[in-house]
């Protein structure tokens, strides 16, 4: 196929077109509207979540049901979903196999939560064992609090005061991780909330894909881990380089730092995520969201010299408020959810499908790009792939987060929302479920493609 040559975006024409679909987004959710208005009483920001209120238009959706990959709104409005909460309903919106081990667990069996161990738990560890080669495993409600509770960990055993993370990492709303370079310095990131210490006295922080970076970093000895993403997702997808991770993985070892992977979004990747995929060798994996098929949970898994220590550390209190934990983390409810959802449902076979989806959909974005002439790259993390609104592909946080563009972004939402397609609200995500067909790709990309047809001609 000829690729058009990249063309600047007009941007009155661009206005134009946002103003049409902002327009289109009212006449077509007036229940919503209403809802958005009641909510507003005794909700902060009108939603159960601030993080909600990012949503395009001028108030959320408010939904009605969701199965498999479709959502039907209280408008009536069908969606065809891409978002998946995020990457949390990966394993699709109530897979059969979840929902069944949830009734049994809160029906036949009883006890959501009792403070006491189920054999599912064990299964589960087993299989995340087996799926990401770290052998020991403990239990949260989210990911966040499983990052949180492993940089402990880590500072803890190497009696190190600091942690490491790239620029515009995303590991939820870990108080460590939530600074940014400026100007090549680190600086808190700006509306961090609160803070109870600045992050810049936590943690240090440097570019992905920037090896001599991450050794002058790490050269201060008071690093306790690097906590990373395999490749970064929340502000575009950014790759890592050939070799990267080989030579960094040497460069935390030769420090004495722990490597800990943050596989929330990038299970997309594959059965084992990005870990197995690549043959990355972390001392500890993060994973949440996903793994329960939308039931709160999030996991982390350790290596054996890991757990020794944890057990031959007398200064450690690990089973008290000092540690780790939480009244609800491990219960029986999300334990049943888990095993429904990583033995029936996101499996081996479930992955090659999504998988091959997922290549068709970033060769077909990739298309509309070059058809176009859109001055924007695309790349893709197995099932997932994302846009971002620059000509050269990011190599790092920094390059990612300056392609931000916050009217085609609106534009974008909008316009794939007005044609029954959900798109992830903060970024540019489109995710593969297991009921994800060859057909829902083609219409998100005819979409896309009459979208982009409009902008640029």
């Amino acid at each position: 196929m000829a690729v058009a040559q990249r063309r600047e975006i007009d941007r009155e024409r661009l206005r134009e077109l946002l103003e049409r679909e902002r327009a289109a987004f009212a006449a077509a959710h007036p229940v919503s509207r209403e809802l958005a208005a009641r909510a507003s009483e005794h909700m902060i920001g009108g939603v159960p979540m601030q993080w909600m209120e990012i949503w395009v238009g001028q108030h959320p959706v408010f939904f009605r049901t969701a199965k498999g990959n479709r959502i039907a709104d209280v408008d009536g409005n069908e969606l065809l979903d891409f978002c998946l909460g995020d990457t949390g309903a990966m394993a699709g919106h109530s897979p059969a196999a979840t929902v069944a081990a949830v009734q049994r667990r809160l029906g036949e069996l009883g006890g959501a939560t009792t403070m006491l161990p189920t054999e599912d738990a064990i299964w589960v560890a087993d299989e995340l064992a087996r799926r990401f080669g770290v052998p020991k495993w403990t239990f949260s409600l989210t990911a966040t609090d499983a990052n949180r509770w492993v940089l402990r960990t880590c500072r803890q055993l190497t009696r190190r005061p600091k942690v490491l993370v790239f620029n515009y990492c995303y590991h939820g709303s870990v108080d460590e991780t939530i600074l940014a370079l400026e100007d090549g310095v680190p600086r808190r990131k700006p509306g961090n909330v609160g803070p109870a210490v600045d992050p810049v006295e936590t943690t240090r922080i440097c570019e992905f894909n920037d090896l001599a970076a991450l050794e002058r970093e790490l050269a201060h000895g008071d690093v306790a881990c690097v906590l990373a993403e395999p490749a970064l997702t929340n502000m575009g997808i950014v790759l890592p380089d050939p070799g990267y991770w080989e030579a960094a993985t040497r460069l935390i070892r030769e420090a004495g730092a722990y490597l800990v992977i943050d596989e929330t979004h990038t299970f997309s990747m594959g059965w084992g995520g990005c870990t197995r995929a690549w043959g990355l060798e972390p001392d500890a994996v993060v994973i949440g969201k996903s793994i329960a098929g939308g039931v709160p949970i999030g996991a982390y898994g350790v290596s054996a010299e890991i757990d020794r220590l944890i057990r031959e550390d007398p200064a450690g209190d690990y089973v008290d408020t000092g540690g780790v934990g939480g009244t609800l983390a491990g219960n029986a409810l999300s334990l049943a959810a888990a095993r429904g959802t990583l033995e029936h449902v996101l499996t081996a076979e479930a992955f090659d499908r999504m998988l091959e989806l997922g290549a068709r959909m970033l060769e077909g974005m990739q298309a509309v790009i070059d058809r176009h002439g859109l001055p924007w790259v695309v790349a893709g993390v197995g099932a997932r792939a994302e846009f971002r609104f620059c000509a050269e592909m990011p190599r790092n946080g920094g390059a990612s987060h300056a392609a931000h563009d916050d009217e085609v972004e609106e534009w974008l939402h909008l316009v794939t929302l007005n044609n029954g397609i959900l798109i992830t609200p903060f970024h540019n995500m489109c995710l593969i479920c297991p009921d994800t067909t060859a057909d829902d790709v083609e219409r998100l990309l005819a979409v896309l493609d009459a979208a982009a047809a409009e902008l640029m001609a």
